[in-house]
Parts: C-alpha cells; sequence; structure tokens
C-alpha cells in the first residue's frame, strides 16, 4: 500500500488535472505530515513514477509570469482503476508496521543500560510533545474538517495515547529490563 499513490490519484480524480506545485500546496493545506506516512516533498517523485506507469497523462503545460513550464497532469482510465483498488486494499487491510526503537530495546547492550532511564524519559518527553501539539493543532482546525478528516485526526491521538501508555509501562519495568541485560550479557 501506497500513501502518496493514494493521495496523488484519488486529488486528481477528485479535483481534476494539476500540476505538481499545485499537489504539494494541497497536501500542506490537508496538513498530510500530521497523519500519513509521506512527506509533501515525495510527492514529485511519486507523480514522476505515475507518469512512468501511464496512471497519470500530461494535459498540457502553463507558465505563470517568470516561473518555469508546469506540467499540467490528469488521471487517466487505468488510474482510477488503480485508485478504486488501492483505496479498497487500503480500507480493508490492516498494516502494523514494526518499529526499530523495539529492536534496539530488545538489544539495549551492556554499554547502554545505564544511560537507558534518560533515553526512555527522553523519548517519552518526545511523545507527550507531540501529542501536545498534535491535540493543539486539532483543536485549531477541527471545526474546518469533515467528520470523516476529525476521526483520521483524531486516530494520531490514540496512538499517540497508546505509545505513552507503553512507554509507562516500559518505564516501570526498567529495573528489571536492566537485571536481565545484565544478565544476558554475563553468560
Amino acid at each position: 500500500m501506497s500513501s502518496i499513490r493514494v493521495f496523488l490519484l484519488g486529488a486528481l480524480a477528485e479535483r481534476g488535472p494539476m500540476h505538481g506545485h499545485q499537489l504539494r500546496l494541497l497536501a500542506e493545506k490537508e496538513h498530510v505530515h500530521m497523519w500519513t506516512d509521506f512527506h509533501v516533498g515525495g510527492i514529485y517523485g511519486a507523480l514522476k513514477r505515475l507518469l512512468a506507469e501511464e496512471l497519470v497523462e500530461p494535459v498540457r503545460t502553463e507558465r505563470d509570469g517568470a516561473r518555469p513550464e508546469r506540467q499540467i497532469v490528469s488521471i487517466t482510465d487505468a488510474g482510477r482503476r488503480a485508485f478504486d483498488a488501492l483505496r479498497l486494499e487500503t480500507l480493508t487491510s490492516f498494516s502494523l508496521r514494526p518499529d526499530p526503537f523495539d529492536l534496539a530495546l530488545a538489544r539495549v547492550g551492556k554499554d547502554l543500560v545505564s544511560d537507558l532511564p534518560g533515553i526512555l524519559q527522553a523519548r517519552r518527553a518526545e511523545v507527550a510533545a507531540a501529542a501536545d501539539h498534535h491535540a493543539e493543532r486539532l483543536q485549531h482546525v477541527d471545526q474546518y474538517l469533515t467528520v470523516a478528516e476529525q476521526h483520521v485526526m483524531r486516530h494520531q491521538n490514540h496512538r499517540l495515547q497508546a505509545e505513552l501508555d507503553w512507554l509507562d509501562t516500559v518505564l516501570a519495568d526498567l529495573p528489571a529490563i536492566v537485571e536481565d541485560e545484565t544478565t544476558r550479557e554475563a553468560d
């Protein structure tokens, strides 16, 4: 599944032909960086791939003043079919991506055991700050969102809160983690 493909094909299907910069501005306006797994800068490369796959096609070029020419693209029939399939696949499947932090925690090593409390507290503080920031932004944009968009934004709140709850259990078990690591290193 590719979130960026769903975004680009969906935007072109819903809004009609656009150039890459318009798609980037739309992504920024919709704050996709807050609730997707791609950055707006990746739009141009993804758009080139969609062109190569003939899921979008150039319809014309435009020039605004002294700015460079911009290629306007439109979704093709194949692109609409791909969008429909991607959207259905995304809505009907669950994806839980592993967090590399887990592997590092499982292999913390004797050399980092003494630093682990600080590392975990710093991670918790970072996640808490992200949760607070996200909740604050949601308060400012909530009134402009559709009901579905509100749920999407709140999903991030729930995920961040789950991460905080999990980190609290890790911190509570820190003495046992340190003991296990010390014992494992001794074997």
